[in-house]
């Protein structure tokens, strides 16, 4: 099969990242600012410094990791018709951004907090939208206590999209403890959850080269139930990491190989994913620069360091992060686009988002994930064989000749190229304001007609008594 996939470094640069990230953490090592996580790393033979909550890891342990990490994981749906294994085949998934704090009101246009309405009706317009594979909660739920949001953010998710849930590690392992009790009130028990995973969480190292006590505290606690880890390196060239494209590379590469040895030392076999969100910082602002052509290039580089490690990827991202109709976003939008999804990861994220991740659209997202699923049209398979090479028909046409009132013209066109769907194609090429009034329309049209398949009604309220339980535990907090 043929698939068009960009390659960035050969062989000689993947193993020269791969020996210096080895060199980094045997000689700098990483900080951990969690006891039982620098004792889970003593015991499999880092040397430690306490005092200072520095681990060093050794080479045996990174090449252990690798060999306990599964090469395969199966991301499950609620609705099992919503099962995804990755590594995939050709096109890369694709799912939101997590965590933002504002919304674009689909109705008035105002830009304002989100809420927990907002949360269900994203949800539901993500179950509906073929275009998104993974529900990644958007927004953070502003009107909920805030040490129970993540807690509401997933119920919330999981009533109102069948679809596999991937949220954030935040909040410590009692709060990742109250959402895999969450989980598996749905699949029929934690030796369920384990076998078939609902739900998967993204834990962040702290660039340059740290793991935060909540974070990773949560993140022992996932894995140890089976749940994957994406353990995504946000690594900012010139403020948390090295400003060259390859230093930032390095940085990535070293975070990811420490966040996945702590996954195994949690439990060897654990599920757990390389993730990588990487970017000069703006110079004018000191922020994030999605902008920056680099951070295509630096995504890039990292899915073949995944792909060299036989690890699934989530190091692509869609981009676009704000609402305009200028030409340059446009047209470096579309350039990283091209690079997420050629490149070899198999998870794409940032369907949705403006305001540099910090707010979602709805209409945004409708008009996204259309665009994701005519993107990924590009990137599916092409079969190169005897067949499909079709000499015998060359031959039978011969020079000079047509095809088009050849049988394996009429035959073959339907299947062979590539055809839009013509509801989806008028909304993308519309002009900007005609654009958003049609996708405002298609938005309440999904979220008043289409039907999630239902939770029951005890566990939904079985949900909300473990919700209210670590409220009142942890109102104080």
């Amino acid at each position: 099969m043929a698939i068009p996939k960009t390659l960035l470094l050969n062989k000689a640069e993947e193993d020269l990242i791969h020996e210096k990230s080895v060199e980094c953490l045997r000689e700098i090592g990483v900080r951990v600012d969690s006891e039982p996580a620098l004792e889970l790393l003593e015991k499999r033979g880092a040397s430690v410094d306490h005092e200072n909550q520095i681990a060093k890891i050794t080479e045996k342990m990174i090449h252990e990791a690798l060999e306990a990490a599964p090469k395969k994981i199966i991301l499950h749906g609620r609705d099992p018709q919503n099962d995804l294994e990755i590594p995939v085949s050709n096109a890369p998934l694709s799912a939101m951004n997590g965590c933002a704090l504002f919304v674009m009101d689909k109705d008035t246009g105002e830009y304002r907090s989100s809420t927990a309405r907002d949360a269900a009706d994203i949800s539901k317009l993500t179950d509906g939208l073929d275009g998104i594979d993974i529900m990644w909660p958007a927004v953070s739920v502003t009107d909920m206590p805030p040490q129970a949001q993540a807690l509401y953010e997933l119920w919330i998710s999981l009533q109102n999209c069948s679809k596999h849930f991937q949220g954030d590690a935040l909040n410590g392992a009692h709060n990742a403890r109250a959402q895999i009790e969450m989980a598996a009130l749905i699949v029929g028990g934690e030796e369920e959850l384990k076998r078939r995973p609902i739900i998967s969480m993204v834990a962040c190292p702290l660039a340059p080269l740290s793991f935060e006590k909540g974070t990773i505290e949560a993140q022992v606690e996932y894995a140890r139930a089976g749940v994957p880890i994406v353990s995504t390196s946000v690594s900012i060239g010139g403020l948390t990491a090295p400003v060259t494209v390859a230093g930032m590379m390095l940085n990535s590469n070293a975070e990811n190989l420490a966040s996945l040895v702590i996954t195994q030392a949690a439990s060897a076999g654990a599920p757990h994913i390389y993730g990588a969100e990487s970017s000069p910082m703006n110079m004018r602002t000191g922020t994030f620069n999605y902008d920056a052509p680099e951070f295509g290039l630096t995504y890039c580089g990292m899915s073949q360091m995944a792909r060299r490690y036989n690890l699934p990827a989530s190091t692509g991202d869609f981009t676009g992060f704000r609402i305009s109709d200028d030409r340059k976003e446009t047209l470096f939008g579309a350039f990283s686009r091209c690079f997420a999804a050629s490149s070899h990861t198999d998870i794409v994220t940032g369907l949705g988002s403006i305001d540099d991740a910090k707010g979602i659209c709805p209409k945004q997202l409708l008009i996204d994930a259309h665009t994701w699923e005519c993107c990924r049209k590009y990137f599916g398979t092409i079969e190169i064989n005897e067949e499909k090479l079709a000499l015998d028909i060359m031959k039978q046409v011969g020079p000079r000749g047509t095809f088009l009132d050849h049988r394996h013209t009429f035959e073959n066109f339907r299947n062979e190229l590539i055809s839009w769907d013509g509801e989806i194609y008028d909304l993308l090429t519309l002009e900007r304001d005609e654009q958003l009034e049609r996708a405002g329309e298609l938005v309440n049209g999904i979220l008043e007609e289409h039907q999630v398949t239902p939770l029951d009604e005890s566990i939904v309220a079985k949900g909300y008594e473990i919700i209210e339980a670590y409220e009142r535990k942890h109102a104080d907090e």
